[in-house]
């Protein structure tokens, strides 16, 4: 089984957006606000918006299952206060589940959540619940800057963060650290504040003993872990001058990557530098990036022919097409035996 462990709903009906625009010129008029019920998708219209989309380019590339979320540009967790972020979440997250229940053999959620800036995290915590209790999930979405580029947060060490990791801990599930939008216009959103915030997260987690307080919590860190792999010796010989263990100590029982990496030599890299143990599958599309790659002719994100043209055995392959998932996401592999999968 191939196991995409990074999607978003990017190709929800056009209503959806419609609707937010609504929220949005709204903001700082609460009665103005439209109200969520005035949203109205049917099934047939999730149906045909992923299986043109999404659906048809998993059957065609050879993925079985998806780990679904919704949209992470549009989470925009710096626009409004924490009501608007919570009816946003709340519509966007039901969306997601729904199209779950129209298509169980081809993808599962993962929720977002309302965060907002200066905020406490335990708000997020009702939001959380329900969409594992109620709507199966099996991971979140965790915005390290809700700002929106200005990062005015504290570090994801910090105890600010810590009742989304109690309650993580709690239901054995992993966040994917994953910024939004960036309203900042020194950071473009996709080719510079998604993966400076990958690194970001990475060296977080290295200047902190978080994994001391929290052993099994657990972060995917997206996009190959921006310029983690790339500069493997620079974190390494920081530790060292830090006084902290070896990374594979440090922080490998609790950080894992994905393979949203859109070039064969930056799959090389990632699977030659970070061990298989911790990567896991993932394409991300219909993303950021959805053109087609002239030197190949094929899409950029149409990673399965990267980790199949890498130098590996067929062991490690299956881990970072299955075996790691269904570690990591250990709702997820309850799902799939319940299905006989």
């Amino acid at each position: 089984m191939i196991i995409d462990i990074h999607g978003h709903y990017t190709t929800a009906p056009k209503a959806l957006e419609t609707w937010r625009n609504r929220q949005i010129a709204a903001v700082g008029q609460p009665a103005s606000r439209p109200k969520p019920s005035e949203l109205n998708i049917s099934d047939d219209e999730l149906r045909d918006s992923i299986e043109t989309n999404q659906l048809r380019l998993m059957r065609e590339r050879g993925l079985d299952l998806t780990v679904f979320s919704p949209r992470a540009s549009f989470m925009a967790h710096h626009i409004g206060d924490f009501e608007v972020s919570s009816t946003w979440a709340a519509i966007c997250n039901e969306l997601c589940y729904r199209v779950s229940q129209l298509f169980p053999q081809h993808f599962i959620p993962a929720a977002m959540l309302p965060q907002s800036p200066g905020v406490d995290t335990a708000s997020c915590i009702p939001e959380l619940v329900k969409c594992v209790e109620e709507y199966g999930n099996v991971a979140i979405n965790l915005n390290p800057d809700p700002s929106g580029g200005h990062w005015t947060s504290p570090p994801l060490s910090d105890r600010y963060w810590y009742p989304i990791y109690e309650k993580m801990v709690e239901y054995d599930i992993p966040a994917m650290i994953h910024v939004s939008t960036s309203c900042n216009a020194c950071f473009h959103t996709t080719g510079a504040h998604y993966l400076n915030a990958d690194t970001t997260a990475f060296m977080q987690c290295l200047t902190s003993d978080l994994f001391h307080d929290f052993p099994t919590l657990r972060f995917v860190i997206p996009h190959g872990g921006g310029a983690v792999p790339y500069h493997w010796g620079r974190f390494r010989g920081l530790a060292q001058e830090m006084k902290k263990p070896p990374l594979e100590e440090h922080l490998l029982d609790n950080i894992f990557f994905d393979t949203c990496v859109y070039h064969q030599p930056g799959i090389n890299l990632l699977t030659e530098v970070i061990p298989v143990d911790n990567i896991l599958f993932a394409s991300e599309m219909i993303g950021a990036v959805r053109g087609i790659d002239p030197y190949t002719q094929h899409y950029f994100d149409d990673t399965k022919r990267y980790i199949d043209a890498a130098d590996m055995h067929p062991e490690q392959r299956f881990k970072i097409y299955e075996g790691n998932a269904r570690r990591v996401y250990p709702r997820l592999d309850a799902a799939l035996t319940a299905q006989g999968r």
